[in-house]
């Protein structure tokens, strides 16, 4: 039997004017900006005029760690934002914007899958609304007029050794990691050697993600810290007056994206950070404003929850001040096959025994969350191939675990198929259980921050540090940046910092290879085994399969 791929689906949707997506949460057409007639920005005077209501619930979906077998958390969490409203719930669900590295790389799209779908799908998974070129833009604004200060004399005595804002561009090229900067002799400035992050680990995205206003936008880019003088003092964003062009050009990506479901439901999509290497959640502005134009928000928080839901309580909702009333942990019985050991080309095949051996991964991510005090609700995510045994042996883990798993068929079915889950998180949000508290508080040193994760998430016996590093967070702590949450940066795929080690391991070792403070943002990032910041292509990528067909549809995007 033979399934509508992703892009067909999403081809077939019967979409509504954004203005009557916009109408459903009392937002008018004149504060609407649209791009097109299915997607628009919501003006920031409206986003003002809301601070008042009631806040709604929020949800929060993550997963397991991730595999190849797939485990679809933006399908999730779009499904359940159908779900709700299929019950009758006022939903509305928050997610990422799609980078082009992975549309072109490994990974595919952020939209969702199936029946379970934000669209436009091809948009959302390209340009969109050009807020990521923006972001592109400032950074290396930026950047070039940092480079511009030294050639025209230098008045801020930076060293050009000492200067620390890379580059970025919104593509995986891993030939842009290290490189020198200004060869060609004195009219190209003074060589140094630099090099390029995706835009996704810009500190840019970060501050885009976590600010409040534009007013709050221009003073954290202001904060960024961009090179140290010769005498070691830092050198500020501000300092060499970029924060006010940085701001113009980011004053339209700061207002949230609103587009729908193929249900026609409300979404907002907004920011892009990856969880592995970045704080992994959507913008706090579309989240807050969601929560005031909506009953019940469904966000989500990039890769497994030892990542992106660590992130979403320490850093998100710490700085922004959300607490979520539910966490929906998305799994399948193939990741848990994988998990226990069997190859990814024998998955379709049951094994009940092999998923009992990999549910350990699930049941450490259930306690993890649990930590924070939110109550967890397991969605298994329904694949074809499923058998009842295996499903049955995920809930008897689940419950084993002290929590309950719900079998979810969104994929196929949309809403239809996440109507248990939907009026179970409704039912806990409601109970009003959650007594959310972050994992660490913002007076610990540093390092014991890093260690607290990595023991307490990660469940490692030790951090490996050398003493520049030790040294360096000890200066931040004296220059008054030891209260900032800390932002790990580390393979998606493993609790360790071995992309290998899957399950549940334990008795391993973090070892720390560099740390950048992100003063702007407002987080120190902690750059751990060999996870990099500028991602490569891999041996056959997607973009070779990417081409427009002869009716001048895209094709070959997932």
């Amino acid at each position: 039997m033979s399934h509508k791929s992703d892009i067909e689906i999403a081809r077939d949707a019967n979409k509504k004017p954004i203005q009557e997506i916009g109408a459903r949460l009392g937002i008018g057409s004149e504060h609407l900006l649209p791009f097109g007639h299915d997607k628009a920005k919501v003006s920031q005077d409206f986003i003002t005029s809301v601070q008042g209501n009631k806040t709604g619930k929020l949800i929060l979906v993550t997963a397991i760690n991730p595999t190849p077998a797939g485990e679809g958390k933006t399908t999730t969490t779009v499904g359940l934002g159908d779900g709700l409203n299929r019950i009758g719930k006022k939903a509305a669900i928050c997610i990422r914007e799609a980078s082009l590295g992975p549309n072109f790389g490994m990974k595919g799209g952020a939209a969702g899958g199936g029946y379970a779908q934000v669209v436009p799908m091809e948009d959302m998974n390209l340009h969109f609304t050009g807020d990521f070129h923006a972001i592109t833009a400032a950074h290396n604004l930026l950047s070039a007029m940092i480079d511009n200060h030294i050639y025209w004399g230098n008045a801020l005595d930076i060293d050009p050794r000492r200067v620390v804002w890379r580059r970025v561009m919104d593509m995986n090229d891993r030939a842009l990691r290290d490189v020198v900067t200004s060869l060609g002799g004195v009219a190209n400035g003074f060589p140094r050697q630099t090099g390029f992050d995706i835009t996704v680990a810009s500190e840019v995205m970060a501050i885009l993600c976590l600010a409040t206003s534009l007013a709050d936008l221009e003073r954290r880019l202001g904060d960024i810290i961009v090179a140290y003088t010769r005498d070691r003092k830092p050198v500020t964003c501000r300092d060499i007056k970029a924060d006010g062009a940085m701001t113009v050009l980011l004053k339209d990506a700061m207002q949230p994206n609103l587009v729908q479901t193929l249900e026609n439901n409300p979404a907002f999509v907004h920011g892009g950070p990856f969880a592995n290497i970045a704080h992994g959640c959507n913008s706090v502005m579309a989240t807050s404003t969601a929560l005031k134009v909506a009953d019940y928000v469904v966000t989500e928080a990039g890769f497994g929850a030892d990542l992106g839901a660590e992130k979403f309580m320490n850093i998100k909702c710490r700085k922004a001040g959300l607490a979520p009333d539910c966490v929906v942990l998305v799994a399948t019985c193939r990741a848990m096959k994988m998990n226990g050991g069997v190859p990814k080309g024998d998955l379709g095949a049951e094994n009940v025994e092999a998923i009992r051996k990999g549910c350990p991964n699930l049941g450490r991510h259930i306690q993890n969350v649990k930590s924070f005090g939110v109550p967890v609700v397991v969605a298994i995510n329904h694949f074809v191939t499923d058998t009842e045994a295996e499903v049955q042996a995920v809930k008897d883990y689940v419950e084993s675990q002290g929590s309950e798993a719900i079998l979810c068929q969104h994929w196929a079915k949309g809403s239809e198929g996440t109507e248990a889950l939907a009026t179970r998180v409704a039912q806990i949000a409601d109970a009003g259980v959650s007594q959310f508290a972050p994992l660490y508080r913002d007076e610990m040193p540093l390092f014991e921050k890093i260690e607290t994760i990595a023991k307490s998430i990660y469940r490692a016996d030790e951090v490996l540090a050398d003493a520049k590093i030790r040294n360096q967070l000890h200066d931040w702590e004296k220059a008054g940046y030891g209260d900032l949450p800390v932002c790990m940066a580390k393979t998606q795929y493993s609790f360790s910092t071995d992309p290998n080690l899957r399950g549940a391991p334990t008795g391993h070792s973090v070892p720390v290879r560099e740390v950048r403070l992100s003063a702007g943002a407002g987080f120190v990032v902690v750059i751990c085994g060999e996870i990099m910041t500028m991602p490569g292509l891999p041996s056959v990528p997607a973009s070779e399969n990417i081409r427009l067909n002869e009716g001048g549809q895209v094709e070959g995007l997932f």
